[in-house]
């Protein structure tokens, strides 16, 4: 079985890499794929602008991922407190960010809130993903508390504990347990979002490649090449949950 899946992948891979070939043959392209290493490690040494740019955009996710994360968490127990304002505001926050586009809002708050806040591009970008995302994994947190037990929350106030301590002690390390599979897909998600932090000329992997195509007219070459840099960023990060989650399984 396993013989037969990978030859169905070889065949697709094959019969994909076939039909690129067959269509980039028809454009008649003149394909110059010698001139791209330049821009990833060039010649004098030091990362070229397409890694300086995928540096930028790891910083970018690294950062709006903890912000993401604390903004979630937040929404998610004002959500499930008992606290009416609370809930409302978390309402509030989730429609309003959830169904607006993540470009408005990045541009909303580089051209609106940043001068009067005196908030520099970069925060911006990472205030608004973060933002965004964090509405997002509000959600994902919400559902894997809720999924708990009712009997763990009775074993905690039997042990005495406080609200705040049986989600820090019992509810939340269960509900990350039960929602790491879609937090990774968000991630996955935040990787490719920030190529919109470019709109307001965030220097990361996407707006490198737009300058580079501009400087040299390899189109087809260099958005190939940033296409492959963010597939392998993406695939790590699912590995990696994906090895998270094995360690963090319940016995069987």
């Amino acid at each position: 079985a396993a013989l037969r899946d990978w030859l169905g992948f070889a065949l697709a891979a094959g019969l994909c890499l076939w039909l690129i070939a067959r269509g980039a043959g028809s454009l008649g392209y003149n394909w110059q794929w010698y001139r791209v290493p330049v821009f990833l490690l060039p010649p004098g040494g030091g990362p070229g602008p397409l890694l300086l740019g995928l540096f930028i955009t790891l910083k970018l996710t690294a950062l709006s991922g903890l912000g993401a994360l604390a903004a979630g968490v937040l929404t998610a127990l004002l959500r499930l407190s008992g606290s009416l304002a609370g809930r409302a505001l978390a309402r509030a926050y989730l429609e309003a960010v959830r169904n607006t586009p993540l470009l408005i809002q990045l541009i909303f708050l580089y051209f609106v809130l940043g001068p009067l806040l005196g908030l520099e591009g970069f925060t911006c970008a990472v205030l608004g993903l973060s933002l965004f995302e964090g509405a997002y994994v509000s959600e994902i947190l919400r559902a894997g508390i809720v999924s708990v037990e009712p009997g763990q929350w009775d074993a905690a106030r039997s042990l005495g504990m406080n609200r705040l301590t049986s989600y820090r002690l019992i509810i939340l390390p269960q509900a990350v347990r039960r929602v790491l599979p879609p937090l990774a897909s968000q991630s996955v998600s935040l990787v490719k979002d920030t190529s919109l932090a470019s709109v307001i000329a965030i220097s990361e992997l996407t707006l490198r490649g737009q300058s580079i195509v501009a400087e040299t007219f390899l189109s087809f070459e260099i958005w190939f090449t940033v296409a492959a840099i963010y597939w392998l960023v993406t695939t790590a990060l699912s590995l990696l949950a994906a090895a998270l989650e094995r360690r963090l399984a319940y016995p069987t």
